[in-house]
């Protein structure tokens, strides 16, 4: 008889799920964490950065106040404090999590797991070997090194050495133009930074609806942010007090200095010295393979999160992990079959939220689309706000009306998804959601303007 019945290698947003949805499923789980629990998302990723993402937001309110009849002569902005805020928030989170593995009875081992065979863990640090029924792999991704932009954590940095910063560069170059490289460049430009972003690629956000790339190119140019596309960084010239970057934009090679450069660019999976190879788990370009019930090539062994390179997103790690539990347990969960139908945000200001297709994947796809799109400019509620940069598209099947993709830019348009991934799920068509009623005066109005647009029919436009 094995020590547990469901063990879990890594304690992130997806592993603690699955180790505590074990856990109420009936089976003796135990959770394997070898540094501290919440993973990279929680100790160095999505949360202290939404944390400092909401001080730059409070920050430009404040710059901003003049709008709202409110005069502040004086204010001094202070990283430092926002930093120690940032990790307060952190500090109470993974305490959170502890207690409920406690409250779930899951056990939760601090040590560093190597797979000694299909049903056996070695602990490194104390040498001692557990067993278990099935295994969940939950170990998650880190930082892509680059040749030609080596990291020596002050002038060369990641998105881990910017969440500790105690003082803002008054130049920073951002490699990436993608959401850790967007968010970071709304919070050093709030502070004050001279930010440029440097995207390899023909835009920023190349991944989503090129709307959405449009719309928030010229917004942040007009707060004042560069962004260079098309751009490779050749080497950097790192010295005391700057860097210099080598860069080739349309076949013109140039050199820009800065004090600071942050890579946010590129992840690889923490697969490496666990032992996958040596019990036949399968990797693709080192990512583990997996079903749509994140089975392994091996039948006792699921994997899930970021370690399965699907989609690199907590809520998508905290999903598959449910998943996985309930296959385990015979409860014939729905399947994963696609991962464009999953949630995407990005929490600069104006906020970045999308689901499903975008209007290039649809017609890629053989779709005959239409469209309905709805500036926020129009809508009541984001004028009372004074945010009415950006807008709402939806796309939808022209010959049955399915929506097939939605896509926003606005102040907090996030807190649509909620919404509008039931009607993805659910398959609600462009007819079904402009005759739903929605609350006046609402960011949720501007959905059913967008739908009814597509048909023809928007009233406020």
């Amino acid at each position: 008889m094995n020590d547990y019945q469901v063990l879990v290698v890594g304690g992130g947003p997806g592993g603690y799920v699955a180790a505590i949805r074990a856990a109420q499923l009936g089976f003796k789980s135990a959770l394997v964490e070898k540094d501290t629990v919440g993973g990279l998302c929680l100790n160095w990723g999505c949360i202290p950065s939404k944390a400092l993402l909401r001080n730059a937001e409070v920050l430009n309110l404040i710059k901003n106040s003049n709008e709202f009849g409110i005069k502040i002569d004086t204010f001094t902005p202070d990283f430092s404090e926002a930093v120690k805020r940032s990790r307060k928030v952190v500090k109470k989170l993974i305490a959170g999590v502890g207690f409920l593995l406690k409250k779930n009875n899951v056990e939760l081992i601090s040590d560093a797991a190597v797979l000694a065979n299909k049903n056996e863990i070695q602990l490194q640090n104390s040498g001692k070997t557990i067993t278990a029924d099935n295994i969940v792999i939950a170990t998650g991704s880190n930082f892509r090194e680059f040749p030609n932009m080596p990291i020596d954590e002050k002038r060369v940095i990641t998105s881990r050495q910017a969440l500790e910063l105690k003082e803002i560069p008054n130049k920073i170059a951002i490699v990436g133009g993608g959401a850790t490289g967007i968010e970071f460049g709304y919070i050093f430009n709030a502070y004050g930074s001279e930010v440029t972003i440097i995207e390899l690629t023909d835009r920023i956000l190349n991944k989503e609806d090129a709307d959405v790339s449009k719309e928030l190119t010229k917004i942040y140019e007009k707060k004042g942010i560069k962004i260079l596309t098309g751009t490779q960084i050749e080497k950097l010239e790192v010295n005391d007090k700057s860097v210099k970057a080598n860069i080739i934009t349309d076949g013109k090679e140039s050199t820009l200095e800065f004090d600071t450069l942050m890579v946010a660019v590129g992840a690889e999976a923490n697969t490496k010295n666990i032992g996958l190879e040596d019990v036949g788990v399968e990797l693709d370009n080192g990512w583990i393979k997996i079903d749509n019930y994140m089975n392994t090539s091996v039948n006792n062994i699921y994997a899930i999160g970021d370690v399965t390179g699907k989609l690199l997103q907590a809520h998508v790690a905290s999903h598959q992990g449910v998943v996985a539990v309930e296959k385990i347990a015979g409860l014939n969960p729905e399947p994963i079959n696609n991962y464009y139908d999953m949630p995407r945000a990005i929490y600069c200001e104006p906020q970045v939220a999308s689901i499903g297709l975008t209007e290039e994947e649809a017609k890629s796809q053989g779709y005959k689309i239409k469209t309905g799109t709805f500036p926020l400019a129009a809508s009541g509620k984001a004028l009372g706000l004074g945010d009415t940069e950006g807008f709402s598209k939806l796309i939808f099947d022209s010959e049955i009306g399915e929506l097939l993709g939605a896509h926003m830019v606005g102040s907090n348009v996030s807190e649509l998804l909620g919404e509008i991934g039931i009607l993805k799920h659910l398959e609600g068509s462009s007819k079904e959601i402009g005759d739903l009623v929605h609350p006046h005066p609402t960011m949720s109005e501007i959905l059913k303007e967008s739908a009814l647009g597509s048909l023809g029919s928007a009233i406020h436009i």
